[in-house]
């Protein structure tokens, strides 16, 4: 019998879920890497905040991706992207926090929530063994 450890389901659906997170976070991450984040500067400042903050989209939406997707520091990564989604729902869309589509009946931020639960959800659960740092 082989000394290595099976791969679980649980290990294969956390490493699903990093991927699914990280991977398509990733997309926008790299949209505003490539554009520049002077408008998420310009609604920042619109809040009174200051426009350097900004550049915490790049963290949020770039580094911490690239952490879900390898399992590198992953339980601070999930919170990171929590906490963008938090700021792009607060910065971006908040008159739509209590709203559904008219043309679907659907929870108009749904994918924003959907990464926000996802996110939490692996905070909660962390890397699984399929991940550089299984243990973060």
């Amino acid at each position: 019998m082989s000394s290595m450890p099976r791969i679980q389901a649980e290990d294969a659906g956390r490493l699903v879920l990093r991927v699914a997170v990280g991977g398509l976070m990733a997309f926008h991450g790299l949209h505003k890497a490539r554009h520049g984040v002077d408008g998420i500067a310009g609604m920042l400042t619109a809040h009174g905040l200051p426009a350097a903050l900004a550049y915490g989209a790049l963290v949020g939406e770039v580094l911490a991706p690239i952490g879900l997707v390898l399992g590198v520091a992953t339980r601070t990564s999930a919170a990171l992207v929590a906490v963008t989604m938090l700021f792009a729902v607060g910065l971006a869309h908040p008159q739509d926090v209590w709203s559904t589509s008219a043309r679907t009946g659907a929870y108009a931020l749904e994918l924003q929530a959907l990464y926000l639960l996802a996110a939490l959800s692996i905070v909660a659960l962390g890397p699984g063994r399929l991940a550089l740092h299984p243990r973060g």
